[in-house]
């Protein structure tokens, strides 16, 4: 992503959303129309210059959360709540993207794969999904063996660093005990 191609919007004390390449005023809708066509959006305060894209996101997946169908269950929203502070914050924040990522690439091999069959034109609306899938059932298993390897690897890296951090942890606070041999010499000389 190039700092030079970012979509630059100006969020004013009014709330009010600027796009500095149109000059126009936008909404949250026209922000999440971006992001769905993969533009890279930068929101920033107009009068601290300070970054806000962030908090606008997030903004942006509130409104999807409560007003369609919910990604996320409570139990999973309470369990991520329960990340922030922790010593595995950063772990499980580096774990779910590489978890996304690893999704991301098994659509995109799923697209591919139905592309070529259906054509590029071709829309993936429910019956043609499920044909689809019935059609593939090795090819498409193959593929869910690949992800959920990849996520059980992704899993298992990331428990070993928690090992690791902990272990380094502990190590500051109890240093290991180095038993010291009983020097002949040492002795000789405290005598």
């Amino acid at each position: 992503m190039n700092a030079g191609s970012e979509r630059v919007i100006k969020k004013y004390p009014n709330r009010r959303l600027y796009d500095t390449a149109t000059s126009t005023y936008i909404t949250l809708a026209e922000i999440k129309e971006m992001i769905l066509h993969h533009e890279p959006v930068r929101v920033i305060d107009a009068k601290t210059q300070e970054d806000l894209t962030r908090s606008v996101l997030l903004q942006i997946l509130m409104e999807e959360e409560v007003g369609g169908e919910p990604i996320f269950s409570t139990e999973m929203l309470a369990s991520i709540i329960r990340f922030y502070g922790q010593a595995s914050q950063t772990l499980f924040g580096q774990y779910l993207e590489n978890s996304l990522k690893t999704f991301l690439e098994l659509q995109s091999r799923m697209q591919e794969r139905f592309r070529a069959i259906y054509g590029d034109n071709a829309v993936m609306g429910p019956e043609i999904l499920a044909q689809f899938l019935s059609l593939q059932p090795k090819a498409m298993q193959s593929m869910l063996d690949a992800y959920l390897e990849q996520t059980q690897n992704l899993w298992h890296q990331m428990n070993q660093q928690m090992q690791r951090q902990a272990l380094s942890w502990f190590e500051a606070f109890y240093p290991k005990s180095n038993p010291t041999s009983k020097n002949p010499q040492s002795q000789d000389e405290s005598k």
